[in-house]
C-alpha cells in the first residue's frame, strides 16, 4: 500500500533539512526521506565556512541564527598558503571580522535535526526510482518495495539524484581532479609536526598541478585533501585497503615537497579516495508540474569556489519561502524559486570551474598567491 506525503523531500543533508526547517517554520509539515539509517549512522566531518549572502541567510531564514553562532568554531577562519619547499607565502589570522565564520559539518546538521518535529524524518529509506503520475503528482519507490505519493517532490538527494531524471537528463562528470582523503587524530599530541604546518584554521599548498589542503578540526584532528590531477580511473589502481600501500602511491606523485607536507598523508591514521564531479556550469531544466531539485541534486560542482553547502541551505530556505508565500499555488511557488535558482547556481559553478583551473594550473601557486594578497578578500576553496 502506497502512502500519501504532500510534500515529501529526498534526502537529509544540509539543504533538505534546512527545507524543512523552514516550512516548519511557516506550518507547513514535509516529510523527509533519508537512505542512512540514522543520524549517527556515519560520521559527517569537515568544516564549512558559512557566508553572509547565503548560509547566513539561511539560517536567518530558519531561525537559527543565534544557535548557529554558539557552534562555531573560534580561530577557524585563519588561513595559510604554502610552496612545495614549505614557504609560506600567506598567512592570516582570524580576528573575527572575516564574515564566514567556520562549523563543524556535524555540529550544523545535529542543529538542523534537532529544529525539527520528531517524526519529520523517515529513516534508512533508499529511493530506487520515482515517476509522474500526472496533474503533478508523482510516485516514489524505496529499495524496500514500498511507495509513496506526492504533491510537491522535492530532490534533496545530492550528485546522483534519483530525483533529477525527472527534470533533466544531464549527469556529473570527472572534473580531473581526484582527492584522497586523510585524517591525523588528535594531532597537537600525536602529530605535532602536521598540527605545526596547519595551524589554526583553513591551509592550502599547490604546486606542479597538484595540491594539498586541509582544515584543524574541532575535535582537535587534521582533515586533509589531497589533490592530484590524474585521470579517472587513476583512483581504482590504488589499493585503499591496504593504507601503506595507498600512502606510497599517494606520496609518488609529491616527490621533492617538504616532508612537513608529505607528512599529512604519511603520517595519517585514515586514508578514503574521492573524485571530484560536477554537473555542466549552467544547468537548468524546464519546468516540470510538482517537483524540484536543490543543493547538489541541482548544481553539483566542485569545492574550489567554497558555495556547495551554503547554496544548498540558501536553496533550502528560498524553496521554502516561495511555497509558503505562494499557498495553494505549488507551481508558482516553484517558477518563482527556480527563476532565482537558475542564475544564482550558474554563477557559483562557473566560479567554481574557474578556481580548479587556477588552482592546479601551471601557476597555480603564483595566482593563488596574488589572489590573496592582492585580489579579493581572503576567501575559503575547499567546502
Amino acid at each position: 500500500m502506497s502512502a500519501h506525503i504532500p510534500v515529501a523531500v529526498i534526502g537529509g543533508g544540509l539543504g533538505g533539512l534546512t527545507a524543512a526547517r523552514v516550512l516548519h517554520v511557516h506550518g507547513i509539515e514535509p516529510a523527509i526521506f533519508e537512505l542512512e539509517a540514522s543520524a549517527a549512522a556515519r560520521t559527517q566531518g569537515g568544516m564549512l565556512d558559512i557566508h553572509e549572502e547565503n548560509g547566513q541567510k539561511a539560517l536567518h531564514a530558519a531561525g537559527l541564527y543565534d544557535d548557529f553562532l554558539k557552534i562555531v568554531h573560534e580561530g577557524g577562519q585563519a588561513m595559510r598558503l604554502l610552496g612545495p619547499d614549505g614557504t609560506v607565502y600567506v598567512a592570516e589570522e582570524d580576528d573575527g571580522t572575516g564574515g564566514r565564520p567556520e562549523v563543524d559539518r556535524g555540529d550544523l546538521r545535529e542543529l538542523l535535526l534537532g529544529s525539527l518535529p520528531e517524526g519529520t524524518i523517515r529513516w534508512g529509506r533508499k529511493v530506487t526510482g520515482a515517476r509522474a503520475l500526472g496533474e503533478g503528482r508523482h510516485e516514489v519507490t524505496f529499495a524496500d518495495g514500498s511507495t509513496i505519493t506526492t504533491d510537491l517532490l522535492i530532490g534533496a538527494d545530492g550528485a546522483w539524484s534519483r530525483v533529477r531524471p525527472l527534470v533533466s537528463d544531464a549527469k556529473p562528470a570527472y572534473t580531473g581532479i581526484s582527492f584522497v582523503e586523510t585524517d591525523l587524530v588528535d594531532a597537537d599530541t600525536r602529530h605535532p609536526r602536521s598540527a605545526a604546518v596547519i595551524g589554526g584554521g583553513f591551509f592550502i599548498a599547490l604546486g606542479n598541478e597538484r595540491g594539498v589542503l586541509a582544515h584543524r578540526e574541532t575535535d582537535g584532528s587534521l582533515h586533509v585533501y589531497t589533490a592530484l590531477k590524474i585521470d579517472e580511473g587513476w583512483l581504482d589502481t590504488v589499493e585503499f585497503t591496504d593504507p601503506a600501500t595507498a600512502k606510497a602511491a599517494v606520496l609518488a606523485h609529491f616527490a621533492g615537497w617538504d616532508e612537513r607536507l608529505r607528512g599529512l598523508v604519511a603520517d595519517a591514521d585514515t586514508i578514503t579516495p574521492r573524485r571530484i564531479h560536477a554537473l555542466p556550469v549552467g544547468h537548468r531544466w524546464d519546468r516540470v508540474p510538482g517537483v524540484t531539485l536543490l543543493g547538489d541534486a541541482a548544481h553539483v560542482m566542485s569545492p574550489f569556489a567554497g558555495e556547495g553547502a551554503n547554496l544548498a541551505m540558501l536553496d533550502g530556505a528560498e524553496l521554502a519561502l516561495a511555497i509558503a508565500a505562494h499557498p495553494g499555488d505549488t507551481e508558482a511557488a516553484l517558477a518563482a524559486y527556480e527563476q532565482a535558482l537558475f542564475p544564482r547556481s550558474e554563477a557559483s559553478a562557473a566560479e567554481s570551474a574557474t578556481s580548479l583551473d587556477t588552482m592546479f594550473g601551471q601557476q597555480g601557486l603564483e595566482q593563488m598567491v596574488e589572489f590573496f594578497t592582492s585580489g579579493p578578500a581572503a576567501q575559503s576553496t575547499s567546502r
